[in-house]
């Protein structure tokens, strides 16, 4: 993922969310819409989310330090689960909450309908202007790893990006919600169906935070890259000189661009510690190469366990645990 390209979507979307809260708020008092109110609270909760990801992006690009030596990656899915809390609280919460009011008959009707219209027209612009950008990059990155557009939002660790779009997308379905909600309150008389447009806004919410928040704690706790990462993570180390097979693969995501490869490796027992430890550097310079997103290498040494060795590193193995690159043990 690009960070400048993500960042530009994250700008977009929150430049267009703040407009949107406020005209969102003046129709929806003037309307008497509880539906237009939570469209209102949907482009608040979106304005400050986008707060939360901006920030996400400063701060997960600080270099590594003594007290964080895998850097600060990680940061991007603390922020982005307090965005999707946000959206819960802020936008899902306070529109079920309105729309049951409405329909109990406490609020809701109105005139100046024309207002709420115009200003979900002027919404339909700038939040569609905001998703189309988020597709276009979603459609961009799809041609470079040459995934189905589903499958790469699934897979994508950036969950900074896929907040954008995932709010701009519920942006979307979410205007047509309140425009519905006030036709029919229109054309029926009964406000009962505003208050249903908000009730849906909020449902609708609600699946958002969930799936983001789902994202963010599973990539917060060290989720492993992608089945298609670690089979290119193994192929480099299975077809390197000297190397008989891979025994154990471990990754890890520090970052949507940071990965961890941690592997026990079975070397030939024709090569010297000396070797192996070429070898093992070679590793290192291969996978940085093929595989971009992988940061950081550790390979262990060990022996097949069919040669008699336990498995540990025994034997001839003094490279074993040394980071590949570094120089073995004596």
């Amino acid at each position: 993922m690009s960070r400048s390209e993500t960042k530009k979507t994250v700008i977009i979307a929150g430049a267009a969310n703040l407009v949107l809260a406020v005209v969102k708020l003046v129709a929806g008092v003037l309307a008497g819409s509880s539906a237009m109110l939570a469209e209102a609270a949907h482009s608040i909760a979106d304005t400050l989310n986008q707060g939360f990801l901006l920030a996400s992006l400063r701060r997960s690009a600080r270099p590594a330090d003594r007290r964080h030596p895998f850097g600060y990656g990680n940061e991007r899915y603390f922020w982005s689960l307090l965005a999707a809390f946000g959206i819960f609280v802020a936008g899902a919460g306070y529109s079920i909450f309105e729309g049951v009011l409405t329909i109990l008959g406490h609020g809701g009707g109105g005139g100046r309908v024309w207002l709420a219209y115009s200003v979900l027209a002027l919404a339909a612009v700038l939040e569609g202007s905001a998703w189309t950008r988020a597709f276009i990059q979603v459609r961009r990155e799809t041609r470079d790893n040459d995934q189905g557009l589903v499958d790469h939002v699934r897979r994508s660790p950036d969950v900074t990006f896929k907040a954008a779009l995932f709010e701009d997308s519920a942006a979307m379905v979410g205007l047509a919600f309140a425009a519905s909600g006030l036709l029919l309150r229109e054309l029926t008389g009964s406000r009962v169906w505003d208050g249903v447009a908000s009730i849906l806004i909020g449902l609708l919410l609600v699946v958002v935070a969930f799936a983001l928040g789902r994202d963010s704690k599973g990539l917060l706790i060290g989720k492993a890259a992608d089945a298609e990462v670690q089979r290119q993570v193994r192929q480099v180390i299975a077809e390197a000189p000297g190397v008989d097979g891979v025994a154990e693969l471990l990754t890890m995501h520090f970052g949507p661009d940071d990965i961890l490869v941690a592997a026990k490796v079975n070397f030939s027992d024709e090569i010297s510690a000396d070797e192996a430890e070429d070898v093992a550097g070679e590793i290192d310079r291969l996978l940085c190469e093929r595989v971009p997103l992988v940061r950081h290498v550790f390979l262990d040494p060990t022996q097949r366990a069919d040669d008699g060795g336990t498995g540990d590193g025994a034997g001839t193995r003094n490279a074993a645990g040394a980071r590949a690159g570094e120089e073995a043990p004596a």
